[in-house]
């Protein structure tokens, strides 16, 4: 079959004559991300490379690295932070619980390497981990 936008061939699983749409792009989203590839939009403070077809920091990329380094401050919280970079609490506990920032994809309960560059250390985003399941089991 080819794709109408790109002319892109692809081959595809028939099983009793009929094309299940929905397993075949799963089949191949578990294949890109397997090779390390982000499958979604953009997080904040990277960018799309569309030639290489993988993310790169963006301009904004500083903010996210000064957003890890800021909520391990022992006077900072959540609602301090989300504040201080026009975000919700709760855009801000996904920015911080994000593993594309240590050069990780997730994808179906699996976390594999990513084929792109981190802006953060994995030291500083474990060390932010601790302080959010503290922040959870203080909470429960």
């Amino acid at each position: 079959m080819k794709c109408p936008k790109c002319g892109h061939e692809f081959e595809i699983e028939e099983e009793d004559g009929c094309v299940d749409r929905g397993d075949i792009q799963k089949k191949g989203m578990i294949k890109k991300f397997s090779e390390g590839n982000h499958m979604s939009r953009a997080p904040f403070g990277y960018e799309w490379n569309l030639k290489e077809k993988i993310l790169i920091p963006a301009q904004n990329s500083r903010e996210i690295e000064e957003i890890f380094e800021d909520f391990l401050k022992e006077d900072m919280n959540l609602s301090i932070l989300s504040k201080k970079h026009n975000l919700s609490v709760n855009g801000l506990k996904k920015i911080l619980r994000n593993f594309a920032y240590v050069g990780k994809v997730r994808f179906g309960g699996q976390i594999h390497e990513g084929k792109h560059t981190p802006i953060v250390s994995t030291i500083l985003f474990n060390h932010v981990q601790d302080k959010l399941d503290k922040l959870k089991r203080k909470k429960n």
